[in-house]
């Protein structure tokens, strides 16, 4: 069988949420799978790292995709075209996109669809294009898979999606990401935070990341507290909004907030497990993979209790209301002040996190791939 895999998110250094899991899932699934063949298509030169096995042919189809217009032509006009050249039997799109034009099935994995409750959170063009098209592209699909069980349910409710087209394919998280010793976490510290705890955030910086009231709780957290924590934002600043740069202006305490930028992840190791606890309050996720990581790295976590992350931590973090400045402010302190809790929920997430691997995201993905071409 001849595979087609849209990977035009393998983009080297520049690896984040749907990237990571396009790499650790076709990694495994191109090697594991010797007796098919895998054309990965890709929009622009690529690394070699992301050729993981001989039966892999890179094709590489301009133009670059960094515009809705440049998608609809490559999506409509070139893909069709090279599937065809190509004599692909299946073709999956890992980023939530289709092919109103494909010529052969195909699989969308649809993270979530947090543009079709904030559509404003998005550039209007990108918004317009989200919700014309993944629906479209959800009913065309001859599978979808998508990330939790609460975006499944999304998809139900918003697309009216067959429930029992939908295959969840829960995230996993990297085994690199462990405990380190107490004089790692004291260097580590000493090189982001002067020495202090810090609080963790990962993540791009986009609005519904809930950063702006992060800002606000964080300041209130330390105007009603004798702490000295840091707050440490990993990420890089594609959608700095107005009003996170309002919030994080206003602050009072805004010299304790350091902003690290991306991290590769070796470094993002230790950032991980030398935070005090991981923050994590967004207001719409399809998963939540830093709740998996912090997990993993004996970390207690701070996450929201809405969308898909109450499904993800599973009773291992202490949940708060994402919209409630005053509910965020309160989880911090009890976090700082409580080493009991935070042992407690450290215990808690290092088996919460058993659940979950990329092996076995890569198998729930071939397992989707398996009923669509036998459908």
């Amino acid at each position: 069988m001849r595979i087609a895999v849209n990977v035009r998110l393998l983009l080297a250094g520049k690896l984040e949420g749907i990237g990571w899991f396009t790499f650790e899932t076709l990694q495994r699934i191109t090697r594991q799978h010797p007796e098919h063949e895998f054309l990965f298509l890709f929009d622009r030169p690529f690394d070699p790292q992301f050729i993981f096995a001989d039966n892999i042919t890179p094709l590489v189809i301009p133009p670059p995709t960094r515009h809705p217009v440049l998608w609809y032509l490559w999506f409509e006009g070139q893909l069709p075209r090279i599937l065809k050249k190509h004599k692909a039997d299946l073709l999956l799109l890992p980023d939530a996109f289709g092919s109103l034009r494909c010529p052969v099935p195909f699989v969308s994995v649809i993270h979530d669809i947090n543009f079709e409750h904030y559509p404003k959170a998005l550039a209007k063009s990108h918004s317009w294009f989200y919700r014309k098209f993944t629906p479209r592209y959800a009913h065309a699909a001859r599978r979808v898979a998508t990330v939790s069980e609460a975006s499944k349910q999304d998809l139900v409710t918003s697309y009216g999606v067959a429930a029992d087209k939908i295959d969840v394919v829960y995230n996993g998280v990297n085994p690199r990401y462990q405990p380190i010793d107490p004089k790692a976490i004291a260097a580590t510290r000493d090189k982001y935070s002067a020495g202090v705890p810090y609080f963790l955030f990962i993540g791009s910086l986009h609005p519904r990341k809930n950063l702006a009231r992060l800002f606000q709780a964080f300041d209130r957290f330390r105007g009603n507290t004798s702490g000295k924590e840091k707050l440490l934002i990993v990420g890089v600043p594609k959608w700095w909004t107005g009003e996170m740069r309002g919030a994080y202006e206003s602050m009072r305490f805004k010299e304790e907030v350091i902003f690290a930028g991306h991290l590769e992840p070796g470094e993002l190791h230790q950032v991980i497990a030398s935070a005090l606890a991981m923050v994590y309050v967004s207001y719409f996720e399809g998963f939540g993979i830093p709740i998996l990581e912090g997990f993993q790295c004996r970390v207690p976590v701070l996450t929201s209790n809405l969308s898909s992350m109450p499904e993800v931590a599973g009773g291992a973090a202490r949940l708060v209301d994402p919209f409630s400045v005053a509910d965020i402010a309160r989880g911090l302190e009890e976090l700082a002040q409580d080493p009991e809790l935070r042992q407690q929920l450290i215990a808690l997430g290092e088996q919460r996190v058993k659940d979950f691997s990329w092996q076995a995201t890569a198998d729930r993905l071939w397992n989707c791939l398996q009923t669509a071409i036998h459908a």
